[in-house]
């Protein structure tokens, strides 16, 4: 992993966009879609996704264990969530989209390194987190990210 790194996938969700914006944006439920961030919890009282918020996320992958404070960037309802977090110089941003099809949501979530890490911060990270391809390995997370938030949003859904 050197240099600037992205990504992107989406997938097709039966359910309005509106309640998957509800789901996505509710980040005290991140742990229960993500593969890495296993806790998320709003800082200084913060109550929700509004820009500017911030929100505590510890995350965990092979050996390493690792906090941060993402800032929330935008807060759309029904459109988009994205956020910012900072990392030992790495700065990434994480984003959400929503868009309406047909009777559902076109769900995207992908990511963008904004400044690199250094280089032989890269290699421990690697090393500690036991993969060879960084970016290929966040993609497959968001893959899996999203297949859980489609299956919460299309069961909400149906009991509606």
């Amino acid at each position: 992993m050197t240099g600037l790194i992205r990504g992107e996938v989406d997938t097709y969700v039966a359910a309005p966009a509106g309640l998957v914006y509800a789901l996505v944006s509710d980040i005290t439920r991140m742990g229960e879609w993500s593969p890495e961030t296993y806790r998320c919890e709003w800082t200084n009282g913060g109550a929700g996704p509004t820009p500017g918020a911030r929100f505590k996320a510890r995350n965990r992958r092979g050996l390493l264990r690792w906090r941060n404070t993402p800032e929330v960037m935008v807060a759309e309802p029904g459109r988009e969530f994205t956020f910012r977090r900072r990392v030992a110089g790495n700065e990434v941003v994480w984003r959400y989209r929503m868009t309406p099809d047909g009777p559902g949501t076109r769900l995207s979530e992908s990511f963008e390194s904004l400044t690199p890490s250094p280089a032989a911060l890269n290699r421990v990270v690697l090393l500690l987190l036991g993969v060879t391809d960084r970016q290929a390995d966040l993609v497959q997370g968001m893959r899996h990210t999203l297949e859980r938030i489609r299956a919460a949003a299309e069961a909400a859904s149906a009991t509606r």
